[in-house]
């Protein structure tokens, strides 16, 4: 497991997902726009239990299956991330 969550911001939590959304895509991490939904990309259930498995190696902290529903953008998924892994001194 690679728990990168004492280093990562807000920002640092929505450019790595912008970079596995844009990586299930085949395109760049720049072409994805955080505030436009996943589901509009195409992402479907395997592609959503599939990050929310990386989710949960990379940042330690579990999530529900239901993360890219519940919080359908970049944007709002690294809010709630960020406020998940809370503040680190």
């Amino acid at each position: 497991m690679t728990d990168l969550s004492p280093v990562m911001t807000e920002a640092d939590i929505a450019d790595w997902l912008a970079t596995k959304v844009a990586g299930y895509l085949d395109t760049t991490a720049e072409a994805i726009d955080h505030d436009r939904s996943l589901a509009e990309y195409g992402l479907d259930s395997v592609y959503a239990i599939t990050l929310c498995g990386e989710i949960e190696d990379t940042l330690g902290i579990a999530v529900e299956p239901t993360l890219a529903w519940d919080y359908p953008t970049v944007t709002a998924m690294a809010e709630f991330l960020a406020t998940e892994t809370g503040p680190r001194q």
